[in-house]
């Protein structure tokens, strides 16, 4: 598949009023997206089309234009032609990862540093801790990272100090790709010691935010990327944690989303071991060893690192496909499968994409129905 042109700049300037609208959050985003199409048919409608969706407060909002929202424009796009390996994922973009769209709370938009393949790369584990780790620790966290690595698994992690750099180093290491969600824009590097490290990942893999260009690291931005570090990989694995760490947010979220837990146990006298132990008490799987990790998820031990990632097969063929299977009377997305045979992720991927286009609408009750272009 050949690679997508960026955002023309009213396609840029219509997503970006949006995703910096003041008071507008993700969820009534995405609502004003399902009803009335891409942003730039948002804009298009009359207030009371907003009203109908998000109801009267947050379409008032929807009037006040972001602050110097001209400028946010200009500075993405100059971004974006700057240099082949910057890119721009918004929700319905054939390269948006998909395992995304199975959360409750996807990103409107990711921006991306680096090789897109490493997104879809086949095997991916989510590797975080503290950033005040035992030396120990900082040891395991880059020993299980080689040593996945060397058996095809990317890493992805947060770029913070401690267990998340060494993860990144221990990935390098192997060869394998390596994959950073950060809580800032993709023009600044936090914390700044590892501008060197965020340099040899973008070369490797990919760093990948969900916030504008200029997002300072906020405190509050850190738990939220998290849903993306534990939504982008299979698993995760805690190599330490206090009890209260931003490492376990994301094992909570690795389980609301359907993915194993795995965690390292260690010293019963280190403050740093005790949020491991608390994730094993509540079920997560003990590990010693990658093997073990290997062996729980079902990947070959002895495979040797994929060279590319899968290709998707033909869109406009995909596209065709699933509108016959769809039909013309409203059913389930069970029923939906049943008659395509899709993967659950590649089958909401393309929904949402036909839904982006208004060819498919939700109706209630989970319901679906091809909508009848004019």
């Amino acid at each position: 598949m050949l690679p997508r042109p960026p955002p023309s700049p009213d396609e840029a300037h219509a997503w970006l009023r949006l995703l910096l609208c003041a008071g507008v959050g993700r969820d009534s985003a995405r609502a004003l997206l399902r009803a009335l199409g891409e942003p730039q048919a948002i804009w298009r409608q009359a207030p009371s089309a907003w009203e109908a969706v998000v109801g009267k407060k947050i379409a008032g909002l929807l009037h006040i234009p972001p602050p110097d929202l001209d400028g946010a424009t200009q500075a993405l796009l100059q971004w974006l032609h700057a240099a082949p390996d910057h890119h721009w994922l918004p929700l319905g973009h054939p390269d948006y990862p998909s395992d995304l769209l199975q959360t409750d709370d996807p990103p409107l938009v990711l921006s991306v540093l680096g090789d897109l393949s490493a997104l879809r790369w086949p095997r991916r584990l989510a590797v975080v801790g503290s950033r005040n780790p035992t030396p120990q620790g900082a040891d395991n966290a880059l020993a299980f990272a080689q040593a996945l690595g060397a058996q095809g698994v990317a890493t992805v992690s947060g770029l913070a100090l401690g267990i998340d750099g060494a993860a990144h180093e221990g990935a390098l290491r192997s060869g394998a790709p390596t994959i950073a969600v950060v809580g800032t824009g993709l023009d600044r590097v936090y914390p700044a010691r590892h501008r060197e490290l965020a340099q040899r990942i973008r070369l490797q893999g990919a760093i990948v935010s969900e916030y504008p260009l200029g997002t300072p690291p906020l405190a509050h931005h850190f738990p939220q990327r998290n849903r993306i570090i534990s939504a982008l990989a299979q698993g995760t694995l805690v190599v330490e944690a206090a009890l209260q760490s931003g490492s376990l947010i994301t094992a909570r979220m690795a389980l609301e989303q359907g993915r194993e837990v795995f965690a390292i146990p260690g010293s019963i006298h280190s403050p740093q071991s005790r949020g491991c132990h608390a994730l094993i008490r509540q079920g997560a799987k003990l590990v010693e060893s990658a093997h073990d990790v290997m062996d729980d998820l079902r990947w070959p031990a002895d495979a040797a690192a994929p060279q590319a990632a899968p290709q998707p097969c033909d869109t406009d063929t995909q596209t065709s496909d699933l509108l016959a299977h769809l039909g013309h009377d409203p059913v389930s997305l069970d029923a939906l499968q049943a008659r395509c045979g899709w993967p659950t992720a590649a089958l909401q991927a393309e929904l949402l994409t036909l839904e982006l286009a208004g060819q498919v609408q939700r109706l209630p009750g989970g319901l679906l129905q091809r909508r009848v272009l004019a």
